[in-house]
Parts: structure tokens; sequence; C-alpha cells
């Protein structure tokens, strides 16, 4: 597991990569930890205020490794099921919830959404199956042109179950997004982002994330990470419930040093000074 995610932190932005190059960034069990272990050490992180996920190499991530789908023909749990299950789980080995209400697999894409500030993942060369899942947990998309999308899950006689799901519906329509699972239909960035699974096509999508990364990080962060509680819990909620969320939000922001702090900058014309 050693260096399969490399983690730089620079003004308050993490850079999450992965990094099994050599593999297209497949996922093994060593990857599903090390993406895990990346996701909880920064949500323990005070002073990250943005993160920007990417892979090394030819891709962003080729989804599993092709070394556990041999061993599902053998009908051998493969490694990352066997280590989310526990022995008593005969019937539902997956339906064990190892990470909230998660399982390790979905971990990987969900614990980007548990993160409390926002994270853009900078796609390119492909996004297979898990990479696309994972990509979903992020709050924005950038591709570079030509990336390859697949929800490939439905190839290998699966279901997508990797974290993604709850989130799908609504980037995507849902005539679309039941075309994309059934067929498992390879699509390429520009479509992506008509569909709206992709926020920006951008040459570089690396640096077009550190520098909206570097943007975000330039904001009051309590504000920010109120806004992704507010956004991430949204699609499941009533109006009644979104408003008032809004309002109990803002009366824990408004008034306080770092709201003021804003206030006072953009008055000032200067770069704010805020407290993590």
């Amino acid at each position: 597991m050693e260096n399969r995610v490399l983690i730089d932190i620079q003004d308050h932005v993490a850079h999450v990569r992965l990094n099994r190059p050599d593999k297209m960034n497949a996922l093994d069990d060593a990857m599903f930890a090390a993406i895990v272990d990346a996701g909880e050490q920064l949500k323990a992180n005070k002073d990250i205020r943005a993160v920007v996920l990417s892979g090394e190499g030819r891709a962003f991530c080729a989804g599993l490794d092709m070394g556990n789908f041999a061993n599902m023909a053998s009908g051998k749990p493969d490694d990352a099921t066997a280590k989310s299950q526990t022995a008593t789980d005969a019937g539902g080995r997956l339906e064990h919830r190892t990470h909230g209400l998660a399982n390790r697999a979905q971990y990987t894409s969900w614990v980007w959404r548990e993160l409390p500030v926002p994270v853009i993942a900078a796609l390119h060369g492909v996004a297979f199956g898990g990479g696309c899942q994972i990509s979903i947990g992020a709050d924005m998309r950038y591709a570079a042109p030509g990336t390859k999308i697949c929800i490939m899950e439905m190839r290998w006689g699966l279901v997508p179950d990797m974290g993604a799901t709850p989130y799908l519906p609504h980037l995507l329509r849902d005539d679309v997004l039941r075309e994309l699972t059934y067929t498992n239909r390879i699509i390429e960035a520009d479509e992506a982002q008509a569909l709206g699974l992709v926020t920006r096509v951008v040459i570089n999508p690396i640096e077009a994330a550190l520098q909206t990364a570097a943007e975000i990080a330039s904001r009051n962060p309590e504000a920010v990470r109120a806004a992704k509680r507010i956004l991430n819990n949204a699609p499941f909620q009533t109006p009644q419930e979104i408003l008032l969320a809004e309002s109990r939000e803002q009366d824990q922001i408004i008034g306080k040093p770092n709201q003021v702090e804003a206030v006072m900058a953009n008055m000032e014309k200067r770069a704010p000074h805020f407290q993590s």
C-alpha cells in the first residue's frame, strides 16, 4: 500500500494523486485502503480548505483491477470484498457497513462527500467503473478533452455499487442514467459535459482544478464548509428543510470574525486573512 496515494498540501489546498500508473490506477485491495486512508486523513486536517483528486500516469482510474475479476470468475471473493465483510456475513457480505453508512468500496467515493471541504476531480485518460464512481464523490469534475468515462459494471455482470448512485440521478436525466448503466456505453468528455456528468472540459484539468481550489481556499472557510453541508443534503430534503438549513448555517456565520474579515478585505481591496 506504500505510496499508492500521494498527498501534497500547499496554501490550504490538498492535491491527492492516485499513484499506480503502471496499472492505470486500477483498484486493488491496497488502492482501496490507501484511498480511504487519504480521505480520513484529510477529514481530520482542519487546515485544509479544498482538495484536488487526480491520477498519475495515463489515466485517472481504469476501475477494478483485472485480478479481482479473475477471482470472481473462480468463485472467490475479491480482496476488497473480503476485507469489507465479517466472518458471519455469509449471505450478505457487502451489506456489512464498515464506514458509517457505507462499506469500504463505497467509501472510496462517499468519503469525498463526507469531507467538509469542496473536492474537484481532475480526469484524464479513462474513468471507468469504480474510477467513474470515485469521481462522482467529488463536488466537481474537470476532464481533459477525449477523456473516456463509463459506468462499466454491467460489462462484468454487476451493478454499480461504489457509492455514486445517490448522486448520479441529480447529475444525469433518468433515462440517460439508465442507458449508461444498462449498456456500459463509453462516452467522451464533451458528451459527458453535455449530459451533466462533467463540469468542465479543459486542456489541463489538474491545473484548472488547482486554480479553482486556490480560489475556494481564499474564501471564508466557515462559509465554504457550511455551503457544502447545505448542498450535500439539499437533494434529499424538502424545500422547508433546505430553507431552514440555510438559515441555521447563516446564523452560525454572520458577524463572526471570518465573515467580518471577508467584508473588510473586499472593502480594503486586499487578500483576506482567515482563521482556519
